[in-house]
């Protein structure tokens, strides 16, 4: 009961700050960032909660992380001129009592994000603020993770992968992979995509809202829009590919375009544990 009052009395003051056309740069407010970032790290703020079996959106963290930007003023951060940044953005600290396996200086990570224990994290890296990163999840070498992004349990997110940030406009939804899903190795995946639980997203494969995924196991093709960004279906095995454009002035030309094809699922009986199987090479 604590936590809840503490968090909507939080909540009142972010959005009254945000709310404010003119917003004072003040010892009070910077404190105010201060202590919404540390319930960030905690987890006790998060840009999405589970509302029965959906998510919901909380507006209010995307307002608090975007005042980072309106009240901070750029800083040497290193005192030899070798970073230049804001200094409402300053690195996340971790203590040993977390449980985070950390590299180095190359492993950039902005405070207010959340990681659950035994996450293990390969330097160099970058983690941008309001992510959210389940237990025992790993991120590879050269990854990014944008804005807001929400990573589940036990993700495996392989080298050079890129979750896309995605915090405007306020309603929508962030980029979320779900428990037990891996990205591999310089896989993209942008603009409030969401990976359903255990799917598997082979090695360059690439994503965006308003990508198409031909699903050879169901015969069919999943569709995403601006407005409504695809959902790659849980336990799904996705390799990149491309079809032929047959329609318009490009018909016929031998142009392909990129659409990603899902081969078979995880959970089916007939999987056999080689996302190739079955198909023509």
């Amino acid at each position: 009961m604590t936590v809840t009052c503490e968090m909507s009395a939080l909540e009142e003051r972010i959005c009254s700050l945000f709310d404010n056309p003119a917003p004072e740069r003040s010892e009070d407010n910077l404190d105010l960032l201060l202590q919404f970032r540390d319930a960030l790290n905690r987890g006790e703020a998060r840009v999405i909660d589970l509302s029965g079996d959906s998510w919901k959106v909380n507006i209010w963290v995307k307002k608090g992380i975007l005042l980072h930007t309106v009240l901070g003023l750029l800083s040497d951060t290193t005192g030899d001129g070798h970073a230049i940044e804001l200094d409402t953005l300053p690195r996340r600290r971790f203590a040993v009592s977390e449980a985070v396996r950390v590299g180095g200086e190359s492993a950039v990570i902005r405070d207010g994000t959340y990681f659950g224990p035994e996450v293990t994290c390969m330097q160099p890296l970058f983690v941008n603020m309001g992510v959210y990163i389940g237990a025992a999840s790993v991120l590879d070498s050269n990854c990014m993770v944008g804005l807001c992004a929400q990573i589940g349990e036990r993700v495996h997110v392989g080298p050079a992968a890129q979750i896309g940030g995605f915090i405007s406009p306020l309603e929508s939804m962030p980029t979320i992979i779900g428990d037990d899903v891996t990205i591999g190795g310089g896989c993209c995946v942008y603009g409030g995509v969401s990976v359903g639980q255990g799917a598997i997203l082979m090695p360059g494969t690439v994503v965006g809202p308003e990508s198409r995924l031909y699903d050879l196991a169901r015969k069919t093709i999943w569709k995403g829009t601006t407005e409504q960004p695809l959902a790659v279906p849980p336990q799904a095995i996705v390799l990149p590919g491309a079809v032929p454009l047959t329609q318009g002035v490009a018909a016929g030309s031998g142009l392909f375009v990129q659409m990603p094809v899902i081969t078979s699922y995880r959970d089916d009986p007939a999987f056999t544990g080689d996302p190739l199987a079955g198909l023509m090479l």
